[in-house]
């Protein structure tokens, strides 16, 4: 809300995060300064005019003089309802910290002489890092003589960059350190991106096995009425005196 009357006092404000001191601007009868350059609410220029005759315009306007611009000469002032620009200010930065790309690294190892059917299941794991948004470390331990064959590295690691070139990118060329050799693979997605699309996937499953229990519920309401249709339509088969009789009695 904006400040009215004797117009609040605000002065320093913890940070969010990082325990740093935030410095809030000076607002109202804080602003100790003869004049300022005044802009309005939505951001047309007043020009030079006494803090005072400032200050009587916020409270005409029932808004808040606030200083954003404390180094220019003189100060620049603006009135705006201080109170609801926070309040915006913090959704933007709280929206902005959820949606931020909180990537992580993982690692998947191979071996140089890796078997096919090894290759697949790791090279699945590592698309599924990278359609998560994650960025992967590939590292290939070479044994023994394995060390004088480093373009062997080289060739199985071009391999599966090229293996999931669809999701993910070099970002990081094949290096050798010691008996190891690293590739880092960067997503072609950003993790928010990712987490969207995994929500989207995740509902659609969800709407599928509902629609799927839906169809099977009418299908078997159908067959019961079916049932119950041929049941009602069949006559009963009137008893006589035939139907009595043994038929192991000899007449």
């Amino acid at each position: 809300m904006p400040c009215h009357g004797g117009f609040s006092h605000v002065g320093a404000i913890p940070a969010e995060q990082g325990g740093a001191i935030a410095i809030e601007p000076r607002i109202n009868d804080r602003i100790r300064v003869p004049e300022v350059r005044l802009v309005g609410p939505n951001g047309e220029q007043i020009g030079i005019v006494r803090i005072e005759q400032a200050l009587g315009l916020a409270r005409d306007h029932d808004l808040d003089l606030v200083e954003v611009a404390a180094e220019a000469r003189p100060p620049v002032a603006k009135l705006m309802d201080y109170g609801k620009f926070k309040y915006e200010a913090a959704q933007k930065a709280r929206e902005s910290r959820k949606n931020q790309s909180n990537t992580q690294i993982k690692e998947m190892k191979l071996r140089l002489k890796i078997g096919d059917h090894d290759y697949e299941t790791k090279k699945g794991h590592v698309v599924r890092f990278l359609k998560d948004g994650d960025k992967v470390k590939i590292t290939i331990m070479f044994r023994g003589r394995e060390q004088s064959r480093p373009e062997l590295g080289m060739a199985l690691l071009k391999r599966l960059a090229d293996d999931v070139i669809e999701d993910g990118t070099v970002e990081q060329v094949p290096r050798q350190e010691g008996r190891n050799m690293h590739m880092v693979l960067t997503p072609t997605r950003k993790k928010s991106e990712a987490r969207v699309e995994t929500e989207k996937a995740k509902e659609a499953r969800i709407a599928e096995r509902v629609a799927k229990a839906e169809a099977e519920k009418a299908l078997e309401a159908e067959l019961r009425q079916a049932a119950a249709d041929k049941a009602k339509e069949t006559p009963k088969k009137k008893r006589g005196p035939a139907d009595n009789m043994d038929p192991d009695v000899d007449l």
